[in-house]
């Protein structure tokens, strides 16, 4: 249709100017899209892309048997969060907490309270001592560890194929592992934007890295050089915040810094026994299914698992960008936009969550038609709507824990224990009787249901206790 002068009317620029305003502030205002999410989203889409590449390329040069060594690997790496326990949240809640009494000037100097600027310095010393120490136990007890697993469930005629991917993956999770604290500290001083793009970055490095690594017939040392292109990228940032950090780090604190026993540790080892139990409730499908039915069903199950696990990472970055001004807010006592803000957006992640989980499964239904090759090294579609479902009442569950633990305590102890056990046994008894899909079906009706249940009655519970407490 053409207008009295002969033109279009979208060739008009009132309404060219009309789409870009829509495009650029409208749509990302309705969605809750602010510059770290949008960052953060780019990064999980370009390591989502990146998946679905390395996919291709796992079907191309690895065997169905490689396959499942590639995924056992990678539930080593998923292991960090074992030792980690958590503690880059608390991490991140210290140094969110003490950054809402001071203000940091770009060039890294500090100006407020004195106070509150040795217990920030305090913070960073103290994680970066603790993760030092953790890193080389961890990076013992994985490379015993895993060799003892894989040897037991070795493949024949696969014989030590995986000693140099493993020793390599081990030494890059060592220095990721070392690095991770400081990130958590910049985020929680406010530097959330800066992170997000970092990580944006970093997905692209590790895409690259790891498509280069299969393309040159080495798939099983992926996992390593994604690592290490990770811990490359970060240290870049890192140094880039020297001025902030190195004086943090030198600063005499004495006495007057943050007193762990008191105030941290009741905090932290609940965050720590409930961040194991997440552990073993979200990373243990692949093992189990390796253990029971092999890695080629452990291999299925891998792919479809981290094509689900994207999608909840993706979806969970609204929240968790919000993590460190929930703490901020919560220090300041504004307890009202809080809450706005945390229900606005669970509401939308949730809309976003289930549209876009329901394009992929689509996308699953049609793989069996339309690349069946491809369609054999994932789970069925039912296997896959039971992932899907569990992934999107997993984001309610660990929404509702990032609001209630950014008051720095941590109501989900008996709830995690209780979850993570039941899962567990489960899971290990339907893979042996019904293999994936019996894994899948006990993982939905636990986590799923029981989980999101129980979670969101403890939620209700604290945020009414707390409401009659002020």
């Amino acid at each position: 249709m053409l207008t009295e002068t002969g033109t279009s009317p979208l060739a008009t620029p009132g309404v060219w100017t009309a789409i870009r305003t829509i495009l650029r502030h409208r749509l990302p205002a309705y969605l809750g899209v602010d510059r770290a999410i949008a960052y953060t989203v780019a990064g999980r889409v370009t390591q989502a892309c990146g998946s679905i590449g390395n996919i291709l390329l796992i079907v191309k040069t690895l065997t169905p048997a490689q396959q499942g060594y590639y995924y056992a690997l990678w539930s080593l790496v998923a292991l960090q969060s074992v030792f980690e326990l958590g503690f880059s949240f608390v991490i991140l809640q210290l140094a969110a907490h003490e950054r809402a009494k001071i203000h940091i000037l770009p060039n890294g100097t500090i100006e407020g309270s004195r106070s509150a600027h040795l217990r920030l310095a305090s913070a960073l010393q103290r994680s970066v001592r603790w993760y030092s120490s953790a890193a080389l136990f961890m990076g013992a007890t994985l490379l015993f560890g895993g060799a003892r697993f894989l040897s037991i469930h070795q493949h024949a005629g696969d014989p030590d194929v995986w000693t140099g991917p493993l020793r390599a993956t081990v030494l890059a999770c060592v220095i990721t592992f070392s690095i991770g604290p400081v990130l958590s500290f910049l985020e929680g001083c406010g530097q959330v934007t800066s992170v997000a793009k970092m990580r944006l970055v970093q997905s692209l490095a590790s895409t690259a890295a790891a498509w280069t690594a299969m393309l040159a017939h080495h798939g099983l040392y992926a996992p390593a050089m994604v690592l290490f292109a990770q811990g490359c990228i970060a240290g870049i940032l890192i140094a880039s915040r020297r001025s902030l950090l190195v004086p943090l780090l030198r600063m005499n604190v004495g006495s007057d810094g943050i007193h762990w026993g008191r105030e941290v540790w009741p905090f932290q080892w609940k965050i720590a026994v409930s961040w194991l139990c997440d552990y073993f409730i979200l990373q243990l499908l692949t093992p189990i299914l390796f253990a029971f039915r092999g890695p080629i069903e452990a291999g299925r199950m891998g792919v479809s698992l981290g094509i689900v696990t994207q999608l909840g990472a993706i979806m969970l970055v609204w929240m968790t960008t919000k993590a460190a001004p929930f703490g901020s807010l919560i220090s300041r006592g504004s307890i009202p936009e809080l809450d706005k803000l945390f229900f606005r957006t669970l509401r939308k992640s949730i809309m976003m969550f289930a549209a876009c989980a329901a394009v992929l499964l689509c996308g699953v239904m049609a793989a069996s038609h339309l690349t069946p090759k491809l369609s054999q090294r994932l789970m069925n579609w039912p296997v896959f709507l039971l992932l899907l479902l569990t992934a999107i009442g997993s984001h309610v569950i660990q929404s509702e824990a990032i609001y209630l633990r950014a008051h720095k305590c941590e109501p989900f102890l008996v709830q995690s224990i209780l979850i993570a056990g039941s899962t567990v046994a489960t899971v290990c008894v339907m893979a042996k009787l019904a293999g994936a899909f019996g894994a899948a079906l006990a993982y939905f009706v636990v986590l799923g249901g029981f989980g999101v249940a129980s979670a969101t009655w403890i939620f209700v519970t604290k945020r009414a206790e707390w409401a009659q407490a002020r």
